[in-house]
């Protein structure tokens, strides 16, 4: 061993990483981040899920539901259809989380004694943001009447239920979770093969020395950047076909909507972040950097999307970064078409913050790909 030696390699070692100022940035900026996202980000018991609220019955009693479900913390009243369509619509559409329908005998047949029965219909397309709320629902129907079952009533105190609440899981009756993880792996393979792939792409023709080459051709930066995206299109919808397919076939995972809705909305969802990938190789000087912003995009992006923890749980400023990622939307789509056979009407809200992010980026990549010209 010759120290002399070993202290010229270690000397030259870290100048290297000083000059590699892209790779040291990540190296402190990743376990920052996500300590911030564990630590405060993420949390798996959603609280304030939202219902549209079906009351036909404007009681004392029907009241002092609503006020029980809302004092539990699980719940927060946003709608007040008038109809039972109109809420379902709702939840078809994502907006909210549980549709409750009271009916209209509910208080007379609870003075009765009969126990009413009262509806709550529940997203089951992630069984996770809904589990612990529906687990409570018990002590609530049991102390949500107590302050009205006094003197006569008081034979309605929670000895015994007064009234019963029917929980429907619409979409996944079963509560099977890879009915939620399937669909979303098509989101997020997405995110990091596209985003990937095309960073390495252009860092591998500088590293080659073929830049050059490709700069002294006529085509301009647009035609540069379709050209390079449009080969991991048509890789990309392979990707699909096979987890789609896998996901039919091995695991019994329903597809009700349109596959060619689907697909184009896979289109624009694939383009945003091809384009992503665009910007990050104009940025990147060799195929490590590259690698390492892909990681940095993806991270963020699979933890704030709702793929791995309920989207509805984050606090607000986690869920307004989560709203700017593709992957967040593109998880509301692929789920809405394959789960609950949503419509261009239902996607049409997701489907274009995905478009408004491509442009973003699409137009980030050309003014990058420019000064890489100069």
């Amino acid at each position: 061993m010759n120290w002399s030696r070993f202290l010229a390699i270690l000397i030259k070692e870290f100048r290297q990483i000083r000059r590699d100022r892209l790779t040291f940035a990540m190296m402190v900026a990743v376990p920052i981040m996500q300590l911030i996202l564990f630590g405060f980000a993420i949390n798996t018991d959603p609280k304030h899920l939202p219902i549209a609220a079906v009351i036909a019955d404007e009681s004392e009693f029907s009241r002092s539901l609503i006020a029980g479900l809302e004092n539990s913390g699980y719940f927060r009243i946003l709608h007040r259809p008038r109809s039972e369509a109109e809420a379902n619509s709702l939840l078809d559409a994502g907006k909210v989380q549980f549709v409750l329908v009271i009916p209209t005998d509910f208080s007379r047949r609870l003075i009765r004694g009969e126990h009413p029965a009262v509806l709550l219909a529940a997203d089951g397309t992630d069984p996770a943001a809904s589990g612990n709320a529906i687990a409570a629902l018990d002590n609530i129907s049991r102390q949500a009447l107590s302050r009205n079952a006094t003197g006569t009533l008081s034979g309605l105190r929670p000895t015994e239920m007064p009234f019963e609440i029917r929980v429907q899981r619409r979409y996944n009756p079963e509560g099977l979770s890879r009915y939620n993880i399937v669909p979303g792996l098509l989101g997020v393979i997405l995110t990091m093969t596209m985003i990937m792939m095309t960073a390495l792409a252009m860092t591998r023709e500088r590293e080659r020395g073929t830049m050059e080459n490709l700069l002294a051709t006529p085509a301009r930066p647009f035609e540069v950047m379709i050209g390079k995206i449009a080969p991991y299109i048509l890789i990309g919808y392979v990707q699909v076909a096979v987890i789609l397919a896998a996901g039919r076939l091995l695991l019994d995972v329903p597809m009700l909507g349109s596959l060619a809705l689907l697909s184009a909305a896979l289109v624009v969802f694939m383009a945003a972040n091809l384009a992503v990938g665009f910007t990050f190789s104009t940025i990147a000087k060799n195929q490590l950097q590259a690698m390492q912003l892909t990681f940095f995009f993806f991270l963020p992006s699979m933890l704030l999307s709702g793929f791995m923890f309920p989207f509805r749980g984050m606090p607000v400023w986690a869920q307004a970064i989560g709203e700017v990622l593709p992957l967040t939307h593109f998880l509301r789509i692929v789920r809405g078409i394959l789960l609950k056979g949503n419509g261009f009407t239902e996607i049409a809200p997701n489907l274009w913050p995905i478009g408004a992010f491509m442009l973003i980026a699409g137009m980030i990549a050309l003014a990058r790909y420019h000064q890489t010209l100069d």
